[in-house]
């Protein structure tokens, strides 16, 4: 196995190139069209079944090798996020207001350097699904690609995803069985009242009193519902009303991030999320409307196959450089859509002391790129015996 690690260490520049040209390139959500080009030409190239458009703007590959009856997916998401980059490096994003500062130019190289590999190898024995899914900061892109026909366009008996984490060590892989990721819902709140003069308070009815009072008592959810063992978090990051301070408005709208570790937790919170809304409402004499998004989804490992993989993992980088049990986060992965369809296994890869994700600062540690590509291969050449 560490011959399979040396092998891809040797092919860590031309990696390094489609991961620059990315990181340059960045487009958010539904709109990496350059970015599925770019992508779907190098797999062309490299003798791959190549569709583009799934889901709007995703791209699968498909090779098979020998008369073997398995297929799996291995998935990398490709969308940027709607940030300002602060870093200051050659490959740093060309696009004012638009970064990878997620890491998803990282993940979508280590795929293509396995899929480079792989396609000159051809060392395994079915069918394998290259997903390079868009939209994964909005939990759109999974949802869009299994509406278009994935798993019956292109079956597949298991699916795989992986994602750079900082704080973890770097180049370390961290698997845990079971729930790893939280749900979230976005829910928008609209309170409507009655506007004023601003020195008229008694004329109106102020949705932005109501909606303060609101904001305060969602955050009683959690601590007065949710037990210690178990984890959610309601967060309120907009309210909005008014454009002026003598005038009172006709409404006010908060948005809700609600995350929650377990599908119990998440009706719960919901639930009450809906009940505190009518009660502050009636309260405060305004109507009420919730917008909910779509269904948020807990990202939950098969507890066996996240175990195989593991310890294909240790074999492949020795034992000290897997951790099983990792640990598990309040964030959120649209991955998790595919694991309700299909056996899944997702796992962290350490990014190192670096900035978290989202953050203006953060970069894709390059040195990862060969540990990703080659547990990719390994993972290949392992279920498709």
């Amino acid at each position: 196995m560490d011959t399979l690690l040396h092998a891809l260490s040797a092919n860590q520049e031309q990696m390094k190139t489609w991961r620059h040209h990315l990181h340059r390139h960045p487009e958010i959500a539904f709109d990496e069209h350059d970015t599925a080009r770019y992508i779907a030409g190098l797999l062309r190239e490299w003798g791959y079944e190549v569709t583009e458009g799934i889901g709007k703007t995703g791209v699968v590959a498909r090779l098979r090798c020998g008369d073997g009856k398995g297929s799996i997916g291995l998935r990398a998401d490709t969308d940027a996020l709607a940030v300002q980059e602060m870093i200051e490096a050659e490959h740093k994003s060309t696009v004012p207001g638009k970064s990878h500062t997620c890491g998803h130019d990282g993940h979508s190289a280590m795929l293509l350097g396995a899929a480079q590999y792989l396609a000159r190898t051809r060392a395994f024995n079915g069918t394998l699904n290259l997903i390079f899914q868009p939209a994964e900061e909005v939990m759109g892109g999974a949802p869009a690609m299994i509406a278009d026909g994935l798993f019956e366009r292109f079956p597949m008996d298991a699916v795989f995803g992986m994602h750079n984490m900082p704080s973890l060590e770097r180049g370390k892989l961290y698997f845990t069985g079971g729930p790893i990721m939280a749900a979230v819902d976005n829910w928008e709140i609209v309170l409507t009242g009655k506007g004023s003069h601003g020195s008229m308070p008694e004329k109106s009815i102020d949705p932005v009193v109501a909606g303060a009072a609101l904001v305060m008592a969602l955050q009683t959810i959690v601590s007065r519902n949710v037990g210690p063992k178990d984890s959610a978090v309601v967060t309120i990051g907009a309210f909005l009303a008014g454009d002026a301070g003598n005038v009172i408005p006709q409404t006010a709208t908060l948005r809700l991030s609600v995350r929650s570790s377990a599908p119990e937790t998440r009706k719960l919170v919901l639930d009450k999320v809906k009940a505190i809304t009518a009660a502050q409402a009636q309260s405060f004499g305004v109507t009420y409307e919730i917008r909910e998004g779509a269904p948020g989804a807990v990202l939950v490992n098969d507890a066996e196959q996240t175990a195989e993989c593991a310890e294909l993992a240790r074999a492949l980088l020795g034992e000290d450089q897997v951790v099983m049990p990792g640990p598990t986060f309040m964030g959120s992965e649209d991955f998790a859509y595919y694991a309700q369809h299909k056996p899944g296994t997702y796992c962290f890869i350490g990014n190192g002391d670096t900035p978290m994700v989202h953050h203006p600062m953060y970069d894709f540690d390059d040195r990862n790129l060969p540990v990703g590509a080659a547990y990719w291969v390994a993972l290949t050449e392992h279920f498709l015996k």
